[in-house]
C-alpha cells in the first residue's frame, strides 16, 4: 500500500463508528476522481491550441470547403474578423461525442 495511504488506513482502524461515513465519502471522492482520469487521459493531457480550419478539417474527415459551410453549428469555433479560429479541446470532444 502507498505510504500516503497509510495514516487513512489507521484512522479507518480507530476513529469512532459515528466519524466512518464520513471518511468513506471521502474516499468515494478520491475513488471518482481517479476513476475520471482513467476514463480520459488524453482530453486532459493536451492544452487547448488554436487549429485552422484547414487543420480542424482534415482532423473532422472533410474538406475545408466542406468545414466553412458546417461550422455555424459548431460552439468550438468563433470568429475573430473573418478568420475562424477552433478550439482543439472542444474539436476533440465533439469527435468523441460522434463516434
Amino acid at each position: 500500500m502507498r505510504q500516503e495511504l497509510q495514516s487513512v488506513l489507521e484512522q479507518a482502524r480507530t476513529l469512532v463508528p459515528d466519524e466512518l461515513p464520513d471518511l468513506l465519502g471521502d474516499l468515494e471522492i478520491i475513488r471518482a476522481v481517479a476513476y475520471s482520469r482513467l476514463a480520459s487521459p488524453a482530453e486532459r493531457s493536451r492544452p487547448d491550441e488554436p487549429l485552422d480550419v484547414a487543420t480542424a478539417a482534415t482532423r473532422m474527415g472533410i474538406s475545408p470547403s466542406r468545414f466553412y459551410k458546417v461550422y455555424k453549428d459548431a460552439k468550438f469555433v468563433r470568429r475573430e474578423g473573418r478568420k475562424l479560429i477552433v478550439s482543439s479541446a472542444g474539436l476533440e470532444s465533439y469527435l468523441k461525442k460522434a463516434r
